[in-house]
């Protein structure tokens, strides 16, 4: 207890002193002097991952170190309670990084560590590849398990969008499609299908009555109101409404039956 209280003393000396005037000397010795919370905050989480311990604390430091400069010792914060969340985020920002994108059971991580390991051991032993089933018996595993724990760790890193696919057109790799070039691209095929969609009403309106069509497309394409549309024309207001949703009607029939036979372009 009073190498605790000793050690957070000399800290916050040490911390008031690189406040008034910074020095890599002076941090370099912080650094050294809180090391247990970086190997305390390493410890834990190493226990919850398959990286090196090592790693983690050299992570854990350059968070110790982002603490360090931006402590304030003016404020009243014990130094140990502030340092902590860096250290930790530094870690876990680590971890995040070196995560692979599709996650597969903890267990299955481990079986294929232990499989790889096994692999190595009976090509020792027999002078060969291994099977399946042999590596599957050492592992006491059936073969249905085994096989899920393989294909779970091929598929764990993603394919690059650069990656070659094979064609049936083409056997020579440098005229082949990358993965990316069979993506359907979502925004060009939302406009094809604007494109198709407005070929195949202009058809339809072209079917119209003239002055029906006329009507339609002056209140719905240039957003005229029937009144001026009638004044226009020369007929009443409800003889416009009248005849838009007669050729309304028309239209919807037209574009109905067309979705069943061929566009004529």
């Amino acid at each position: 207890m009073a190498y605790q209280t000793s050690l957070q003393s000399q800290t916050m000396e040490m911390l008031v002193a690189y406040r008034q005037k910074p020095s890599v000397h002076l941090r370099n010795r912080l650094v050294r002097l809180n090391m247990g919370l970086v190997r305390k905050v390493a410890h834990r989480l190493a226990h919850q991952c398959a990286e090196p311990y090592e790693d983690l604390e050299q992570c854990g430091c350059l968070g110790l170190i982002t603490a360090i400069e931006r402590f304030d010792p003016t404020q009243g914060f014990a130094f140990s309670s502030f340092a902590v969340p860096y250290i930790r985020g530094e870690i876990l920002h680590f971890l995040r990084d070196r995560a692979n994108p599709v996650r597969i059971p903890r267990r299955w991580q481990q079986l294929s560590r232990d499989g790889a390991k096994a692999r190595q051991e009976l090509i020792m032993e027999l002078g060969r590849q291994p099977t399946d089933q042999e590596i599957a018996n050492t592992l006491d595993l059936s073969m249905q398990e085994w096989r899920a724990v393989k294909l779970a760790t091929s598929n764990r890193v993603p394919l690059s969008l650069n990656a070659r696919v094979s064609s049936n057109y083409s056997q020579q790799a440098d005229s082949a499609m990358t993965l990316g070039d069979t993506l359907v691209d979502a925004y060009a095929q939302m406009m094809q299908t604007n494109q198709e969609d407005r070929l195949e009403l202009q058809q339809a309106l072209d079917q119209l009555e003239e002055h029906t069509r006329d009507m339609i497309e002056s209140v719905f394409v240039h957003q005229q109101s029937r009144q001026e549309v009638a004044q226009r024309i020369g007929v009443s207001p409800v003889t416009v409404t009248r005849r838009i949703k007669k050729g309304l009607d028309e239209l919807v029939g037209l574009v109905q039956n067309s979705a069943v036979l061929p566009l004529e372009i």
